[in-house]
């Protein structure tokens, strides 16, 4: 939640105005958030006035706010003055004091310094940033991190002025532990060159905020959160013609979708849809509808398909098998009952053309069944429940698709169409309830991956859909 302490016009080449936030709407800001929703962690930045620092400090006391992080903004990327130098001793005596944890860069822990009557402290090597952070400690705050960005060191922790010598940033966190012993710890940084460092700061303040949160203690919230911001420099996407922001989305997934519409999502994407397409509206399919599909074609597809679904009752089985949860164990079984249910109505259609269950089972699976099946089975050994899923899925999905799309369509035939009755078999209840129930299984399952995972996923499908294909192109040209 944000209490706004100042608007600001400004871009990656500097600050143009600052317009302040008068301290009385700051103070109703801040009230409205910590009395409703309530705060773990206060973090400050540009305050910009004194003002402003009086009305922040007032209410860390008055509502008690245990945990507060407070980086001492005075300058900007750009050079820019974000503090009066009359605030800055307001700053140092009313707010350093209350700080969890204090974390200025050098150039502002030598004006707090010096405000404070300290002389000058040069730094030459990394000790000496040790130095200025126990200085820094005695203003009042239970830690300090020194920011060492400004001063990079060498291999051998020498400050290093020539840019080709600079090899690692040292941030210097100083505290105390809870028996009162020096806590010192540095977090070192290879040295990256880039100009896009706007916000680092107010951005790795935030990160320690956040991870102070979540409970982390001090010295760990602050490494993760430098090497947070480190990531965010090194990927920085190159925006404006000046100092342009990090990336702070490194490392959160945006998925394309949303959640609940995996499954839409999949048969839209451009390299899924084509093959999608080929596969319902195939002239196999379509025969079926309008009744010209030859009796021949049909009786060889059922016995292939009867074989075909041993193995995707095997695959089911083995979905779970690799199961962790009871939910995904229990569906891969109601799954297999599904599949049980649906041999039975091949037997019995095939009966009725004269072939027997023995006959059936003593065909030999042609080329396409067993290529296909087995690509289902060797992904069910080779790789995660979830690519099994998917593997499985053009057949779950694509049945009822076509089911779907010649009941409702026209042109199909109802009347003297000896295919309908099989049609009618993938809109009744126990096949929609077997759909619905992969479904939500893929739905549940594809909001807990990456980008890149839903990608593998697609190729998965992309493929077992053109075995789909294969599976109609046996017998679509009798």
């Amino acid at each position: 939640m944000t209490a706004t302490t100042a608007l600001t016009a400004q871009n990656t080449l500097g600050v143009h105005d600052i317009h302040h936030v008068p301290a009385e709407f700051l103070r109703q800001q801040i009230d409205a958030v910590v009395t409703d929703v309530g705060v773990d962690v206060v973090k400050t930045g540009m305050l910009a006035s004194a003002g402003t620092i009086e009305a922040v400090a007032e209410v860390i006391r008055e509502y008690k706010l245990k945990t507060v992080v407070v980086d001492p903004v005075m300058v900007a990327t750009t050079g820019s003055p974000l503090l009066p130098n009359t605030s800055l001793s307001l700053l140092r005596e009313k707010l350093v004091p209350l700080a969890t944890v204090l974390t200025p860069n050098l150039p502002e822990a030598r004006l707090l310094l010096a405000d404070a009557g300290f002389g000058h402290l040069p730094v030459e090597k990394v000790s000496d940033l040790e130095g200025i952070a126990r200085a820094v400690g005695s203003l009042g705050p239970k830690w300090v991190l020194i920011k060492g960005g400004h001063c990079p060191f060498n291999g051998e922790g020498m400050i290093a002025a020539e840019e080709c010598k600079r090899e690692k940033v040292v941030d210097v966190l100083w505290g105390r532990d809870e028996k009162g012993g020096e806590v010192l710890r540095r977090v070192e940084t290879p040295y990256w060159e880039s100009k896009h460092t706007h916000g680092t700061g107010c951005s790795l303040a935030s990160a320690i905020a956040c991870n102070l949160a979540k409970r982390m203690d001090m010295p760990q919230a602050v490494e993760a959160a430098c090497r947070y911001v480190e990531a965010g420099i090194k990927t920085a996407p190159g925006l404006g013609k000046g100092n342009g922001p990090l990336n702070h989305f490194h490392s959160t997934y945006t998925l394309p979708f949303a959640p609940g519409h995996f499954i839409e999502y999949l048969l839209e994407r451009p390299d899924v849809a084509p093959v999608w397409k080929r596969y319902v509206t195939h002239p196999f399919v379509l025969a079926m509808g309008d009744g010209t599909l030859p009796l021949e074609s049909f009786k060889g597809y059922l016995i292939q398909d009867y074989l075909y679904l041993t193995h995707y009752a095997r695959a089911s089985a083995l979905a779970g098998y690799k199961a962790k949860k009871i939910e995904d164990i229990g569906a891969a079984a109601t799954i297999v009952t599904h599949i049980f249910h649906e041999m039975e109505l091949h037997i019995n259609y095939c009966s009725g053309f004269g072939i027997s269950k023995q006959d059936i089972e003593s065909c030999e699976e042609k080329e396409a069944c067993t290529a296909y099946t087995r690509y289902v089975l060797d992904i069910g050994n080779s790789e995660d429940w979830l690519a099994l899923q998917v593997a499985m899925a053009p057949c779950l999905l694509g049945y009822g698709d076509i089911a779907k799309r010649l009941f409702s369509d026209p042109r199909s035939k109802r009347g003297g169409n000896v295919y309908w009755a099989w049609i009618k078999n993938y809109v009744e209840d126990d096949y929609l309830l077997a759909l619905k129930t992969g479904s939500d299984l893929l739905e549940r399952h594809a909001v807990l991956q990456s980008p890149a995972r839903i990608d593998e996923l697609a190729s998965i499908f992309i493929h077992a859909t053109k075995m789909e294909i294969a599976f109609w192109e046996m017998y679509s040209s009798h």
